[in-house]
């Protein structure tokens, strides 16, 4: 079974510095057909304007991610980080017993463009943490490339829940298949161009939820452009 969330329905928060769409219910949009699905509860298409930013805020209890589309975002927190991240790059933050940060594009003149994504943890009052790595998209080429996990697998950044994100770059005509364990789920977000999924076309910004499912099945159209996706394998 597949349920598509499309991009054009997603909530929508427009500041004279900020436009984000959120696939699931977050801030002042709620809607309780998204509130989340499984550990998975916020997926915010961000896109901020040159030299503006998220000021300093706290969270807790949340593993949060950050992957960077375009462009660039600095970073500070209370852990004494201060980084940016770059296009490719992908930043998680255990937010734990509780930590401040700030996000702001450090550019002035470029815009960012980046997916904020959040988690349950699998127990609450965990240690602060934070990992970033860059993943560069040879390494995703007409394959996935894990970016997140349990287990920190092949090299991917830390996630404290059963699950795995994997991001995905396809070629005009190529096709991947990725095995679905008995008793997990998926959600597929499309970043770039556009993406079957299973018999179902999903365009940059579509969501889509895999249920009772063996395998994913993923046909990027040969008339089209290249195509990116994260997968997220969810217990």
């Amino acid at each position: 079974m597949i349920v598509v969330r499309p991009s054009t329905e997603r909530g929508r928060t427009r500041l004279d510095w900020l436009d984000s769409r959120h696939t699931f219910s977050f801030g002042g949009y709620f809607d309780p057909n998204f509130v989340g699905f499984r550990s998975l509860r916020v997926i915010n298409d961000d896109r901020v304007k040159p030299a503006k930013g998220f000021g300093t805020h706290s969270h807790s209890d949340m593993e949060i991610v950050s992957l960077v589309l375009e462009g660039a975002l600095e970073h500070k927190d209370s852990l004494g980080t201060g980084s940016v991240i770059r296009t490719g790059d992908v930043q998680r933050m255990s937010a734990g017993t509780g930590v401040s940060h700030s996000e702001f594009n450090p550019s002035p003149d470029e815009p960012v463009h980046f997916l904020q994504i959040w988690f349950l943890p699998e127990a609450k009052g965990l240690p602060p943490g934070y990992e970033q790595k860059a993943f560069p998209e040879a390494d995703r080429r007409n394959g996935l490339r894990v970016v997140g996990s349990r287990d920190g697998r092949d090299g991917s950044l830390t996630i404290h829940q059963d699950v795995v994100l994997s991001a995905g770059h396809l070629e005009p005509g190529r096709v991947l298949k990725a095995a679905l364990a008995p008793g997990r789920s998926a959600w597929v977000h499309v970043t770039r161009g556009r993406i079957d999924l299973n018999g179902t076309m999903l365009v940059a910004g579509d969501g889509a939820v895999v249920e009772s499912e063996p395998r994913l099945v993923l046909h990027a159209p040969d008339e089209e452009g290249d195509a990116a996706f994260l997968v997220f394998d969810l217990a």
